[in-house]
């Protein structure tokens, strides 16, 4: 999709700071951190909603994020993995990704 900003990011038109790469996952470091360690793991090909997603893809999107998480260090104090899905759920770009957020104690409910 040429107007989604995560396809043009997998695409190499937009920079990152890649930390992690598979062959159907990119994890690179959000541009508004909420955390110390703020990663944006996704798949890439286009998924609007993590609903859309194969179980297999899903779960390489997630041990992609817990492979970002013992990189960042934050694999044994603790970390939290948020997929925002939908308008109401948060989501603001419709590519699926996941926010792995660490190295602070994180509060709950989130918001």
């Amino acid at each position: 999709m040429t107007d989604c900003l995560f396809c043009r990011i997998v695409a190499g038109e937009i920079p990152a700071t890649v930390v992690t790469e598979t062959d159907t996952t990119l994890a690179f470091r959000d541009i508004d951190p909420k955390a110390p360690t703020h990663v944006l793991v996704i798949p890439k090909e286009h998924h609007t909603a993590i609903g859309d997603v194969d179980p297999v893809l899903a779960g390489q999107i997630l041990a992609t994020a817990h492979q970002v998480a013992k990189a960042e260090g934050v694999d044994e104090s603790g970390y939290r993995l948020v997929f925002n899905t939908g308008g109401d759920g948060g989501q603001t770009v419709f590519h699926v990704h996941c926010h792995v957020l660490g190295g602070r104690g994180l509060t709950w409910p989130p918001g």
